[in-house]
């Protein structure tokens, strides 16, 4: 069996297609009744078998809010499959004075440690918090910078505005990737498509790629083949999927149009398709 290819990001080799969580953890990016399907389908155990698919293939790393349901699904199909998976996690903390002891920097990035993070990436509501547009650049990014490798975390940082790579690029920020929204259908996304491809392109560190069927607006050929063309090789695709057939498409898609391969796959059927049929 393939396994996924995969790139380099701070000295450690991470597969090129990451599991995105959205849909193990109920954020559908379309209705809050559509949050609620999500969490009420997904248990640990379906959850588990989501994430196994994608470990025999290779796929061995996982992007998430920290989650304890998540972490005890990984760590059985740890278990299950005698390989580890590496976590990659984006946490939210105080990024003001008064704000919950719970969620001070330093007690936030102890119990990243604790929930195995290899990587420990500010979730985008703190790096655009701190993005200046005035100053050119991310204020106190290095405070937690330091913070993250004093736990021997591997610090990057979560963005939604454009701004935050070129920005931390010439700043020389300590950090080692970049999670960026990028889909063809520009959704979530600040500035045109284009303008979001040149900033991935010309980033010094390799981009961890989301969002790239638009919250599930987009067919996963049509999104995948897109992002999969416009991206560099040391870049990465982070998807999530409700099942696992769907992991295993996104897999065979994926690696289909890394291979410029036509893509073969069963296409779904309905009756006013039947006179398509030869």
């Amino acid at each position: 069996m393939i396994e996924f290819p995969r790139t380099t990001v701070g000295g450690v080799s991470l597969p090129r297609l990451i599991v995105g969580t959205n849909w193990f953890l109920g954020y559908s990016h379309s209705s809050l009744a559509k949050d609620k399907f999500i969490k009420e389908f997904q248990t640990r155990e379906r959850i588990a078998a989501i994430l196994t698919v994608f470990m025999e293939r290779g796929v061995d790393a996982v992007m998430a809010p920290p989650s304890d349901l998540l972490e005890q699904a990984i760590q059985d199909v740890e278990d299950r499959t005698g390989r580890s998976m590496i976590r990659i996690l984006t946490p939210s903390f105080n990024v003001t004075p008064g704000g919950d002891p719970d969620q001070e920097p330093e007690v936030v990035f102890d119990r990243m440690k604790a929930l195995n993070a290899t990587f420990c990436l500010p979730h985008q509501c703190v790096t655009d918090a701190l993005l200046d547009r005035m100053t050119g650049e991310i204020r106190h990014l290095n405070r937690y910078t330091v913070l993250i490798r004093e736990r021997d975390m591997i610090p990057g940082l979560s963005t939604h505005m454009p701004e935050s790579i070129p920005y931390a690029d010439k700043t020389g920020a300590d950090v080692e990737t970049y999670i960026q929204l990028y889909n063809s259908l520009g959704f979530l996304m600040q500035v045109e498509v284009d303008w979001v491809m040149r900033i991935i392109q010309d980033a010094r560190k390799p981009v961890m790629t989301i969002k790239p069927l638009a919250a599930g607006k987009l067919q996963p050929v049509v999104g995948l083949g897109f992002v999969w063309n416009t991206i560099r090789d040391q870049d990465m695709v982070t998807i999530g999927t409700t099942t696992p057939d769907e992991a295993r498409e996104v897999i065979d898609i994926s690696l289909d149009l890394l291979s410029r391969r036509a893509v073969d796959y069963d296409l779904q059927k309905t009756r006013s398709k039947a006179s398509l049929s030869v």
